[in-house]
């Protein structure tokens, strides 16, 4: 008789609990950020992807090469090996996914494989958001990145294609990462994300990366910062250099801080990740835009 009645609470109490995460579930987006290299995400969006894994949201990273030609001392296969070990000490620390696509630094090219291979990236991650790089830049990995994921942006939602792995039903919204370059033209700021709050936090993402932001970067940069020997000093450079100087914030970047986040003042803003809307995949309204990221006021 008591094991009866054991049984009937359990049976009354799992499908509430099935209920409550179900409802839950429905409240949490799913990011994925497809970029060239390892340390490629954190640098552009690590930031964002810090607001997203701390709200309780799902966070995937991926590098569509395995960064094996990028130091000067390491041999290639030496290097992919230095460099899968840094993705997954960043997995650690940001409490994502990553994923090194194992395709040779420089050698990444927008073939029918490769597209296949990020249809089903996004499809199996079932994203909300995909973020990569422009189709304007210096480096022909991130070039063909971006020209990867902007072939598969209409493709997630094409059944027949890939049919071995379910069509995304709602397309995702696809984002580009802030650059520099103006030719052909200019990056738009449409995402405007404070990052104030994760600033020390984004610099030890980029501190995992101990192979390009110590040795590499500075090296090929020909720089001639003096690179800390000491864990505080090398954070703090990171903040400096890579957080706070990359995450300037331009007159068009205020306006959106403003409609955005409802700011009135700016002064506390150290630093930002700004992203363009891609033309592919979901136009989403303000509402959308409001609903989708960390921090921004409901209207």
């Amino acid at each position: 008789m008591k094991q009866r009645f054991i049984l009937l609470v359990l049976l009354l109490i799992f499908p509430c609990v099935n209920m409550l995460s179900s409802e839950e579930s429905k409240d949490s987006k799913r990011v994925i950020i497809i970029c060239a290299h390892p340390d490629d995400c954190e640098i552009t969006s690590g930031g964002l992807a810090l607001l997203f894994t701390a709200a309780g949201h799902e966070v995937k990273c991926v590098s569509l090469t395995n960064g094996n030609k990028g130091h000067q001392s390491y041999t290639p296969i030496e290097l992919a090996a230095v460099r899968l070990k840094e993705t997954e000490e960043v997995a650690k620390r940001l409490k994502c996914a990553y994923e090194v696509v194992n395709i040779n630094d420089g050698e990444l090219l927008p073939t029918l494989e490769n597209r296949l291979k990020v249809i089903r990236l996004i499809r199996e991650w079932k994203a909300d958001v995909v973020i990569t790089h422009r189709p304007f830049d210096y480096h022909p990995d991130h070039r063909n990145a971006s020209l990867l994921v902007q072939d598969a942006a209409f493709m997630v939602t094409v059944p027949q294609m890939l049919p071995e792995v379910p069509a995304i039903k709602n397309n995702p919204l696809f984002l580009y990462t802030r650059d520099r370059f103006t030719t052909p033209l200019p990056f738009r700021s449409d995402i405007v994300i404070d990052i104030t709050s994760v600033i020390k936090e984004k610099a030890n993402l980029l501190d995992a990366h101990v192979s390009q932001v110590y040795e590499w970067l500075p090296w090929i940069n020909q720089s001639n910062d003096i690179i800390p020997s000491d864990k505080e000093g090398r954070l703090n450079y990171l903040e400096k250099n890579y957080v706070i100087k990359r995450g300037f914030i331009t007159e068009k970047d205020k306006e959106l801080l403003y409609k955005w986040y409802r700011y009135t003042d700016l002064s506390k803003v150290k630093a930002i990740e700004s992203f363009q809307i891609c033309e592919y995949g979901k136009q989403p309204t303000e509402a959308e835009i409001r609903d989708l990221f960390p921090g921004y006021s409901a209207k």
